[in-house]
């Protein structure tokens, strides 16, 4: 097996390389019955992305070797031309060189020629720049789908019902955005962070609103915010819903930002550098 002896080249432990033969031949269940694995690894373990890595390496020298402009991770890769004849002359290359040397199959689904505006690298897309006399240059933003898993997280964390109070809902808004945005920080992505981030102060005001919870409570609160007691007693009967007041006046002007911030919040636009990347 190609992949065994690339590992032997390396480490010289037999223990170490009985081992990972035995989970290279675990056998597979199929329909309730476990049959002999014919071919491929088992998925879902730490072992498969480092055994990917071992097998690949092979192609990345040869793709250094070519002077290609190429990015991987595990088994995903891709690789960046000027012009869709170099892509097809490339392209050829690569899948003789995976058939035949490293006797590894191809995905076509997943396999192609695309423009960067088509094409999605680890939740990554490129978008071109338009400047004026800038031609051919794009700038990596967040792709579609990581931004819907993004705001699902958020929204999940600042549901109204959930039974956390406000300080352990901060503090968990806060563990999400540094790892979020650190993943994405090469990204274009500040103008579409201040749009969240005034719909994420919005979920908060509406979980403070929803906490409140009798009438009585809510007068005495915005009494407490700086609110007069003749209208503190107006805006706390208001007939509004409560993602309605979250964006009214009501709680705008009373749950500040500056009362967010010493609450442990912190704008998503703060997270980032707002210069802008561009990729060549």
């Amino acid at each position: 097996m190609r992949l065994l002896q690339l590992i032997y080249n390396k480490v010289k432990c037999p223990t170490t390389l009985r081992l990972i033969r035995k989970w290279l031949r675990a056998p597979i269940r199929i329909n309730g019955r476990l049959e002999k694995r014919r071919k491929g690894i088992p998925q879902g373990s730490p072992l498969s992305p480092l055994l990917s890595n071992i097998m690949l390496d092979v192609l990345d020298k040869h793709m250094e070797l070519k002077g290609l402009r190429y990015v991987r991770y595990a088994d995903d890769f891709s690789v960046y031309t000027k012009s869709k004849s170099d892509a097809k002359r490339i392209g050829n290359e690569l899948y003789l060189f995976l058939r035949d040397v490293l006797k590894l199959p191809i995905n076509k689904a997943k396999s192609g020629i695309r423009r960067p505006v088509h094409f999605n690298l680890l939740g990554h897309g490129f978008t071109p720049v338009y400047k004026n006399g800038v031609k051919g240059q794009y700038q990596l933003v967040v792709s579609h789908k990581s931004w819907s898993r993004f705001k699902r997280t958020l929204k999940d964390i600042t549901k109204k019902t959930k039974p956390i109070s406000l300080l352990v809902r901060l503090e968990k808004l806060n563990k999400v955005c540094w790892g979020w945005i650190n993943n994405y920080r090469l990204a274009q992505s500040y103008a579409k962070l201040k749009k969240q981030d005034t719909w994420l102060k919005n979920r908060l005001r509406y979980c403070i609103w929803h906490d409140w919870k009798k009438l009585e409570r809510k007068r005495k609160n915005l009494i407490r915010l700086g609110i007069e007691q003749g209208q503190a007693y107006a805006w706390s009967r208001t007939r509004m819903g409560g993602w309605a007041v979250a964006q009214s006046p009501i709680l705008k002007t009373t749950i500040t930002i500056s009362r967010l911030k010493r609450k442990g919040y912190k704008p998503l636009g703060d997270y980032i550098d707002k210069k802008q990347t561009l990729i060549w």
